[in-house]
């Protein structure tokens, strides 16, 4: 008669142990991996709607020089602000990287005062400001700005919701072995903290 084989019950434990162990640092990778996903979504969303203010600058620049040409020190300051974003390069994964961020970000707010000063001289000029093409214009710039606040917080949502699930045990041990690193988020701008004065 045939002896049925068994394998010991230590063996069988520590076999249930290592599988589970696997199936959990697989669980946890997998969700680090479509989080991880959802923050570079997040991010090129971000570029995407930050290009297209830069996109808008030059026809806004154009449109406007063609009215008040003298004031030509707005325009420089507006072009070289646009220039010095192209030259900031901020990878997929960077987001991680708060100084890259920050010096992105920096570079967003140097731009958006020098929007802000062309657009305060338009007020000088009433034919401009009646000008289908620069009213089309500044519509396209005021909604891209709303866009950039909306993707900015949704980032930084997801950014979050990343940086919770690392942090989070196993995920904490499977993210550090795995590389995976926390976010960086967007800050507010700079003096959001301060009430602006109201004059009547």
């Amino acid at each position: 008669m045939a002896r049925k084989f068994k394998l010991p019950v230590p063996f069988l434990i520590v076999l249930g142990i290592l599988v589970l162990a696997a199936l959990m640092f697989w669980n946890s990778y997998n969700g680090l991996v479509r989080l991880d996903e959802k923050v570079s979504e997040s991010w090129a969303q971000v570029e995407n709607v930050y290009q297209r203010r830069l996109d808008l600058i030059p026809n806004l620049v154009k449109t406007v020089k063609g009215y008040a040409a003298h004031e030509e020190e707005t325009f420089k300051s507006v072009i070289e602000a646009r220039s010095k974003i192209s030259e900031i390069k901020v990878q997929p994964q960077a987001p991680g990287d708060a100084q890259s961020l920050a010096k992105f970000q920096q570079a967003q707010d140097v731009l958006s005062g020098a929007l802000s000063r062309l657009l305060v001289v338009v007020e000088r000029y009433p034919d401009l400001k009646a000008n289908q093409s620069f009213l089309a214009l500044q519509s396209q710039l005021e909604g891209t700005e709303n866009r950039i606040t909306v993707e900015r917080r949704r980032f930084n949502e997801t950014a979050r919701d990343f940086n919770t699930r690392v942090r989070f045990f196993p995920n904490n041990i499977v993210g550090s072995l795995m590389g995976f690193q926390k976010k960086a988020y967007f800050a507010a701008d700079e003096g959001a903290k301060v009430a602006p004065k109201v004059v009547f």
